[in-house]
């Protein structure tokens, strides 16, 4: 049984690539696994309490606002995200969205964020984030309750079924030093890296944060199917810059009419570690070989308070997120789904992390080792969580059938000295 266990560890990531394509109908949305189950108030006096380090569930329905409750402490960097997940299917508008705001019981304003479909106006998951940092003169630094608000803005034609919402609350440890200076000017660039061209691994991007594989720096091939989302997380160190390019493969295009033509038919983004939008790029579905490519700046603990929105994002090393989305439009056009090339570099060597005053690493905050094996093996969080379970079980397998054999080695020379010893003298 240890022998399986063991085989099962090492079986490649690429066999999961060998896998039957895609159904044509997008998945929903995956909740995160632990996700506690919450129900958010329309009073402000009501809200549930959220805690740290916890997922929790709700809905939205059309035109709803939530409210919750928080506890902060005077010192860490609070960080709140709500992920909302129209249905695949559901008929959305240029303005359906979702707008989140923290606020102090005495109603000030801490911060707030909110997204919405734009000019793609297909259903695909919403995510924003809201912090408090812990800054001198800041807004909000008192220790005690706070209150989150998640609204739903819609346009009057919308789909009135309710969307799945997911919230997340994150505790980046307060710092005392190190490095958390703002780059120089002129420091970095913003001419993007020559793409990797190797020969890309298989993969298959999951439908949110938290199924989506550990993809790390090369060249990844999936297949994309019209009205789906794929997401993909890739490890960003402290001062790296990541390089991202989404290309959409030739299609087979349905006979007779005109040359198709579906702007933003393609569409790659970014969010990062606390799931904060950082950048986005599209491009139009024509049938044709088509690409989408995004730069960030380098991540850096000073970015936080930069007024460029995209820089401001990468605040954080840790998890960052790329997703993918082909318009449902693609499909009045193609037979089934086309080949999606995803094309990763990490651009600079990782630099030292701020001194933070607690364990950024546990509170998801920095990169470790063991996320980059998980890149380089294309794992989710779930495989490499088994991974570890296996490898654990083993190990122990191994150790259990050491001593056991320890213990018939020692059995069997006890029994050889009493078979040699010379016999005792005879009753009298």
């Amino acid at each position: 049984m240890v022998v399986a266990l063991c085989t099962a560890v090492a079986l490649p990531a690429s066999a999961r690539a060998e896998a039957p394509a895609a159904a044509a109908k997008p998945a929903p949305y995956e909740m995160a696994g632990d996700a506690e189950p919450v129900e958010g108030t329309t009073s402000s006096a009501d809200g549930p309490e959220l805690k740290s380090g916890r997922d929790y569930a709700d809905a939205l329905g059309r035109s709803d606002k939530l409210y919750y409750r928080l506890t902060l402490d005077a010192k860490s960097n609070a960080h709140l995200s709500a992920v909302a997940a129209a249905p695949p299917g559901s008929k959305v508008e240029f303005g359906d969205g979702i707008k989140m705001t923290l606020q102090a019981t005495d109603g000030t304003e801490c911060d707030s964020a909110d997204s919405n479909f734009g000019g793609s106006e297909y259903p695909r998951p919403l995510a924003v984030s809201v912090s408090r940092l812990a800054e001198p003169d800041g807004d909000c630094q008192a220790a005690g309750s706070y209150l989150l608000s998640v609204e739903r803005t819609s346009e009057p034609t919308a789909t009135p079924v309710e969307w799945p919402l997911e919230l997340r609350f994150m505790t980046e440890p307060g710092v005392k030093g190190g490095p958390t200076a703002a780059l120089a000017e002129g420091s970095w660039s913003t001419e993007p890296p020559a793409a990797p061209t190797e020969q890309p691994k298989g993969t298959e991007g999951g439908t949110g944060f938290n199924d989506a594989p550990a993809t790390g720096q090369g060249t990844w091939k999936d297949r994309l199917e019209p009205g789906e989302t794929l997401f993909y997380r890739v490890p960003v160190d402290w001062g790296q810059q990541l390089s991202a390019v989404a290309e959409l493969a030739n299609a087979t295009l349905k006979g007779g009419g005109t040359s198709p033509f579906v702007g933003s038919g393609l569409l790659l983004r970014l969010h990062n570690t606390v799931r904060a939008p950082v950048d986005s790029a599209d491009a139009i579905f024509n049938g044709e070989q088509t690409a989408a490519q995004l730069l960030t700046a380098p991540a850096g603990f000073a970015n936080r308070f930069d007024s460029d929105t995209g820089t401001s994002a990468m605040r954080f090393a840790g998890w960052h997120y790329v997703s993918v989305s082909l318009s449902p439009e693609v499909a009045e056009h193609a037979k089934g789904g086309v080949d999606l090339t995803l094309r990763l570099k990490l651009r600079g060597k990782a630099q030292p992390a701020p001194a933070y005053d607690g364990d950024a690493a546990a509170a998801g905050f920095a990169v470790t080792d063991h996320d980059t094996e998980q890149a380089e093996k294309g794992q989710t969080a779930a495989e490499a969580g088994e991974s570890d379970t296996l490898r654990i079980v083993g190990a122990a397998g191994i150790g259990a059938g050491t001593v056991l054999v320890l213990a018939l080695g020692a059995w069997m020379l006890v029994a050889r000295r009493r078979a040699a010893a010379p016999a005792g003298p005879g009753p009298t």
